[in-house]
């Protein structure tokens, strides 16, 4: 089964994940079949904390691959943010 979870990234605590379509056996660090993202919670300035390819992330969705929770709560964070600057741009 195909997995949509985090990779972790960066040094000794300056973590960075990386979200990525997985297959559900390999290891957490190890081998992915698609790199949809990124999540950088020690983010400081102009620097971009969360990006998601929502239309891969839909894709691999659709195809019946399953989403962990921590990767749901990023999604939902960055669509209430994506609806927050469509408001503020209007």
């Amino acid at each position: 089964m195909v997995v949509i979870r985090l990779t972790r990234a960066g040094a000794k605590a300056h973590p960075f994940y990386h979200i990525v379509a997985t297959d559900s056996r390999s290891r957490r660090d190890g081998r992915y079949i698609e790199r949809l993202g990124y999540y950088n919670p020690v983010a400081r300035g102009a620097e971009v904390p969360l990006h998601i390819a929502t239309e891969r992330l839909n894709h691999w969705t659709g195809v019946g691959a399953q989403v962990s929770p921590t990767v749901q709560r990023l999604v939902k964070t960055a669509q209430k943010n994506a609806q927050n600057a469509a408001q503020a741009a209007v």
